[in-house]
Formats: C-alpha cells, structure tokens, sequence
C-alpha cells in the first residue's frame, strides 16, 4: 500500500490537511494487525522527502531523455546500452547482462539491439561460454557516437540535477543511494 499519510482531525478551521500517520483508517486500534512492532509514522520532513523522491524518479528519467533525443536524436536507453559496453572490459556484455545493467526485459534489449547493430553502433556475436547466448560488442562508431553525444547528456544532467544540489555533501548522498539499492 502506498498511501502513507491520514486525514488530521478536523480543528474547524477549514479542510483538513493530511498529516503524516497510519495509512488512511489504519490504527492499532481500528487494526489487529498494527502491533508496538509497526513501524512508526513518517515525520512531515520524511513524508516531504518521501514524495519528492517519488516525484523525482518519474520526472528525471523523462527529462534526461527528452534532451539526449531533442539534441541528439538518441534515447536515454541506447545512451545507457552505449556506455555501459564503454565500461566492460574489451567493450564486451553478455546480452542478458547487458540488459540487467540497462534495467531492461531481455526481448527489450534484442530489439534495442537490433537497432544499433543497423546503425553500426554495436555487433552481436555468439557467446564462446555458451553457444545459446549471445554478447554485444560495441563498435568503434558506437564509441565515437557515444562521445558525441555524451557533452549533452553530461549538461543534462548538471542542469537536471546537480545545479540543485548546492553545497550537499555527494559522497554521502552516493553512499545512502548505494545503501538504499543493495537493501533491495
């Protein structure tokens, strides 16, 4: 259940604000199944936090690729395909892993693939370890195309994100982030 915030008691001043609580109806009293051991509500400043990350994870990924494809013509997806084969050694995946990193379905990455094999950006070979499987390789124009488009994916995302981080200390944010994705 997602919602996490409950009507506050009505002071006759107006509508009610929703203040952070028990989902909506959801107390130990109106509830066997809330017990001492339920986690405690959200503070407004979590709650705040909260949604704001939530609104962030739909927004950023948008924004990120509507700029790579208004200034390059190229989706945040074959951005990520192309740089992630930049980063392995021998510029070498495994399709399926290719397809974890990039956070995509398997048949997603065939097809993305295909694409970019057509324009030259990558080949596909057969797996040596195992004659079912298949590897990406990135091509020597996949790379140049990557370089040529990662200026603006790089103002992208100072724009989008960095520019709004003021004096924040990143090191700690990265390691809550990393935290937060391993405590999956």
């Amino acid at each position: 259940m997602s919602v996490t915030t409950s009507p506050a008691p009505d002071d006759g001043a107006g509508p009610s604000a929703l203040t952070p609580a028990a989902p909506l109806g959801l107390t130990p009293a109106a509830s066997p199944a809330l017990t001492s051991a339920t986690p405690p509500a959200l503070t407004p400043q979590e709650e705040a936090v909260m949604r704001a990350l939530g609104r962030f994870l739909l927004v950023m990924p948008r924004a990120l690729d509507a700029d790579l494809m208004r200034e390059q013509r190229m989706s945040a997806s074959e951005y990520s395909v192309l740089r992630h084969l930049s980063e392995t050694p021998g510029q070498l995946m495994r399709m399926s892993e290719l397809a974890t990193a990039c956070d995509m379905s398997l048949s997603g990455m065939t097809r993305l693939a295909a694409k970019l094999e057509s324009l030259g950006y990558l080949r596909r070979i057969r797996c040596k370890e195992d004659a079912r499987g298949a590897n990406a390789v990135l091509t020597e124009k996949g790379l140049d195309r990557l370089r040529e488009a990662w200026p603006t994916h790089l103002a992208s995302v100072r724009r989008h994100i960095f520019d709004h981080l003021g004096d924040l200390d990143l090191e700690r944010l990265a390691a809550a982030f990393s935290a937060m994705a391993a405590d999956t």
